[in-house]
């Protein structure tokens, strides 16, 4: 695998999001209590983050208004991954066993992961497991490059989106759910 992530093996299309800190309830309230570490000793460790703003330029090529998702394309070991779906309100990163067999990355394993997630249906999906990979955003001298926590799961809803009607359609059965 290129050590520093530049796309070299091709190009996959998927939707991911948010993050992870662990499984177990003990996992999540060590993940609290480093925040909340974080939050105090983060003024005085670290230098100051740059500032992030937007402005009236952000929105050249906008049509406003509108609802669309924001959806981009990243680099995940070495793979220009495309359609990637960013939630701020997902509590994990999604990568669906499809995409990583199309990696056919080597080397890494996957860690057990025993709480199921939830669909739009509210029925329980079993994770296959979490798998650490590189994940690069921004380009040449703006680039940062983090490994990157994913529960990979079996893609299975065969959900229909439109914005327009704000309503998301799926299978169940022979019948057609509905989230508005």
């Amino acid at each position: 695998m290129n050590e520093d992530n530049h796309p070299t093996r091709g190009m996959i299309h998927m939707i991911s999001g948010g993050a992870t800190d662990g499984d177990s309830g003990r996992a999540r309230k060590a993940h609290g209590r480093r925040l909340e570490n974080f939050e105090i000793s983060r003024g005085t460790d670290l230098p100051p983050d740059p500032i992030i703003s937007f402005g009236p330029e952000d929105l050249r090529g906008i049509v406003a208004p509108h609802n669309d998702a924001l959806v981009v394309t990243t680099t995940i070991a070495n793979y220009d991954v495309a359609r990637i779906f960013i939630d701020n309100g997902s509590s994990v990163n999604i990568l669906f066993k499809s995409t990583l067999d199309q990696m056919k990355v080597e080397g890494f394993e996957f860690d057990p992961v025993s709480t199921p997630l939830y669909g739009f249906t509210g029925h329980a999906i079993p994770p296959l497991g979490q798998i650490n990979l590189p994940l690069s955003l921004g380009r040449d001298s703006r680039r940062v490059t983090k490994m990157i926590t994913f529960i990979v799961v079996v893609k299975d809803f065969r959900a229909v989106a439109s914005t327009y009607h704000q309503k998301l359609k799926f299978p169940v059965g022979k019948e057609v759910g509905v989230l508005c």
